[in-house]
């Protein structure tokens, strides 16, 4: 949303509000609005950009999107520079953490984006004054902004602090300190704060002192708080777009971990299934009784899957997933920003980092297909739609005549078979390899992500620990298992992490219980 033009020739300033709904949010973003357009208490107007929090919650959509409030024209009436306001709502609903993710994939589309932001001289963080302890939910929804940025954004994180009478917050304060909250500090090493008490909208014609002597202290730290913004040198987002593209391509690695593992434990069933039909078959052969041999086979199939519509993508982009046709993995799933393969952020350098052959772009689709059809589907009756790979086992049977025919040619057949199933053991083993190779990598996106993330020590990184440090212990690589064990460590004595991985987990089992009370 914007007012007004804006002048090139001005600075802009851009700030990122984070904060639980109820906390004054949409306020905070009015009082900035009117600070900026010069409104004064004598004047006795006050206009609003946002709409409050209750009807909002009332008329939003179920996945209601990032906004950026542009404030454009007013330069030189109370600041010298024009304003630019992104609200993260939602954050922390009853949606899911889906939706939390989602929430955090808009704002990368937005960070990203030829026309979006590329810089950001403030986040705050924003709290009431009478929070004592930070919930589960409120550190959950910290946590899940902060660890979007880099290393690079501390010092531009401050607490804007609403429903204040004035006075110093000291249990906010606290509460930051023992959440272990990572923000700008001061010359005490306090975290940087700003107080406000938005009522400024109230009507006047009740207690008018009061209400004056609130404005006074919401506009003596408006004047602090954009005097701080104005000494901030921007930060641009380079590093901030580099860790969520991390991100992304360490949770595209972990799910194709997992897929891959489950294709590879199938065909192991598979091999001691086949093993034990072998030798049952072996016996009926050389007693030469009748039989019928049945044999499992590994394979993959397309499964049909929504695509989602992106609002910050202008329409021209979609969710689905980015396949390699080669590897038959899923090498992205949900894509939710490009339109085609090579833009995806798991390419690099004209190939994919996440299948196994690394294989290069062109041999990777993200288009309708038909789900039917192994090949190309030239049937114009076929249904056409988005898919991933999904693996199968199929049993297929011989009959008597079949198996009789087949074994007549006496023991040389019968050497045969067993050579295809040492190369089915050898191809296991190729597998395991493999395996081997993609644990390493997941590895070394969460050592990445150590160097570059401000807050690597995050629920979204917590999560995946637990099977990285179970598959490595399968590996035997004792140096990287106590390397992660010591993050893991870490994160365990880490109350704040802890909390938010835990509402997170609460929030799925939440939305698992809903949606099966809905199928009911």
């Amino acid at each position: 949303m914007t007012l007004g033009e804006r002048n090139l020739t001005k600075m802009n300033k851009t700030i990122l509000l984070v904060g639980e709904t109820g906390t004054g949010k949409s306020k905070l973003i009015n009082a900035l609005v009117n600070y900026a357009m010069g409104v004064e208490w004598e004047d006795n107007v006050w206009f609003q950009i946002v709409e409050e929090e209750k009807k909002k919650s009332q008329t939003a959509s179920q996945t209601p999107d990032v906004m950026v409030y542009e404030i454009f024209g007013f330069e030189d009436k109370t600041l010298s520079y024009s304003l630019t306001i992104i609200d993260t709502p939602g954050y922390g609903d009853t949606s899911g953490t889906e939706h939390d993710a989602e929430i955090s994939q808009r704002l990368l589309d937005l960070f990203r984006s030829d026309e979006g932001v590329h810089q950001i001289d403030a986040v705050g963080l924003v709290l009431k004054a009478n929070e004592n302890r930070l919930s589960d939910r409120l550190r959950y929804i910290f946590d899940s902004v902060v660890s979007l940025f880099g290393k690079d954004m501390e010092k531009k994180i401050v607490a804007l602090i609403t429903h204040s009478n004035g006075r110093k917050p000291t249990n906010v304060l606290e509460a930051l300190e023992t959440a272990n909250i990572k923000c700008a500090r001061n010359d005490k090493n306090q975290p940087v704060y700003f107080l406000f008490d938005n009522c400024q909208e109230e009507d006047r014609s009740e207690d008018p002192e009061c209400l004056q002597r609130v404005d006074k202290i919401s506009m003596k730290s408006m004047r602090q708080f954009t005097d701080f913004l104005e000494k901030s040198a921007p930060q641009r987002l380079e590093t901030t777009v580099g860790v969520l593209n991390e991100r992304i391509r360490l949770a595209a690695c972990i799910d194709n971990l997992q897929e891959r593992i489950e294709f590879i434990e199938l065909k192991q069933e598979a091999v001691k299934k086949n093993q034990e039909r072998l030798k049952r078959y072996q016996q009926e052969m050389e007693s030469n009784k009748e039989f019928t041999v049945e044999v499992e086979e590994v394979y993959k199939v397309k499964k049909e899957v929504s695509r989602e519509w992106r609002v910050l993508a202008l329409g021209l982009n979609y969710g689905a997933a980015v396949c390699c046709t080669v590897c038959e993995e899923n090498c992205h799933y949900p894509c939710t920003l490009t339109w085609y393969p090579e833009y995806c952020k798991v390419m690099k350098d004209g190939h994919c980092t996440v299948c196994t052959g690394k294989c290069p772009v062109s041999v990777h689709v993200k288009e309708k297909q038909c789900t039917s059809c192994e090949e190309e589907c030239q049937e114009s009756t076929h249904r056409k739609t988005f898919w991933i790979y999904e693996p199968k086992t199929i049993k297929v049977q011989k009959t008597e005549e079949q198996m009789k025919e087949k074994y007549e040619k006496g023991k040389a057949e019968s050497e045969k078979s067993t050579d295809l199933l040492e190369n089915l053991k050898k191809e296991i083993e190729e597998l395991q390899k493999k395996k081997d190779e993609w644990l390493e990598e997941a590895y070394q996106h969460v050592l990445s992500l150590e160097k570059i993330a401000l807050n690597v020590n995050s629920a979204s990184t917590y999560v995946h620990l637990d099977f990285l440090i179970k598959k490595m212990k399968e590996k035997g690589d004792t140096e990287k298992i106590q390397k992660l064990e010591e993050m893991k460590k870490r994160m365990d004595e880490d109350k704040g992490i802890k909390a938010a991985a835990w509402y997170g987990f609460g929030k799925v089992a939440a939305a698992k219980a809903f949606t099966a009370s809905i199928t009911e």
